[in-house]
């Protein structure tokens, strides 16, 4: 099994993180070690996959959260396990709690305040860039915990870089230019830049920000719906403290 890792939470030895790719142990098949029931993939086997990449990630799999994601701007905090949850962002204070995203393109963030001792997830495709979904994570995180912007540190995963997340002309209406490259009669979208943006804009010091440079569109090792359609499964990304 192939485990992606981010290098800025190398430096917290008490937070767990890891992003599956499309090598697991086993049962990669048409959907590549697919770790969403919601795609048509047989749910014993993503069960088995999420069982075995849970294992190698050494959490239990009934403290990992993922919720059915809506490309909303709902946020919910985790006091306990659930599995029937809905929404795009979770944060938690809970430790050894898991927090995953699914993904296979879009932006996901993971923040870490060390001093509040408090994580979070965020699932920001178009839509939820459009609704500002992380924007109103920090502000949930300062509003309600306390936290300082200043404290985090943020981590992108390998998401669709804007070489090759082509969009229509109605996205004009949807985001700021600076977002959008003009190619022929549509646009390039920098998903990656608008999200890093807002965290910039509440005083997140940039060198506290990792943004994996990976593009899921264009290392196969990576899902990406966009390259393989209705053959690809989805990934998560995994963020969780430890004692």
């Amino acid at each position: 099994m192939i485990i992606h890792r981010s290098k800025i939470f190398e430096n917290f030895p008490e937070i767990i993180f890891g992003f599956s790719t499309k090598i697991g142990n086993g049962n990669n098949g048409k959907f590549g070690f697919n770790l969403s029931k919601s795609i048509g993939e047989n749910e014993e086997i993503v069960e088995e996959n999420r069982n075995e990449f849970f294992k190698n990630m050494n959490l239990s799999t009934d403290k990992v959260i993922v919720q059915k994601q809506t490309h909303s701007d709902i946020i919910n905090y985790i006091e306990q396990f659930s599995n029937t949850l809905t929404g795009d962002a979770l944060i938690t204070k809970k430790v050894e709690f898991g927090l995953a995203v699914s993904t296979a393109d879009c932006t996901n963030i993971y923040i870490y305040d060390p001093k509040v001792k408090i994580i979070a997830a965020v699932h920001s495709g178009w839509e939820g860039t459009e609704k500002k979904i992380l924007e109103k994570t920090v502000n949930k995180l300062f509003g309600d915990f306390a936290c300082n912007p200043k404290d985090f540190i943020v981590y992108f995963g390998p998401s669709i870089s804007q070489k090759n997340y082509e969009v229509g002309k109605e996205f004009e209406n949807k985001f700021d230019k600076k977002y959008l490259m003009p190619n022929k009669e549509k646009y390039l979208l920098d998903l990656k830049t608008a999200n890093k943006d807002m965290l910039l804009n509440f005083g997140v010091p940039e060198d506290q920000i990792e943004i994996d440079e990976n593009c899921s569109y264009g290392n196969p090792i990576f899902q990406s719906y966009r390259r393989d359609k209705q053959n690809s499964g989805r990934a998560l990304g995994i963020i969780a403290m430890r004692n």
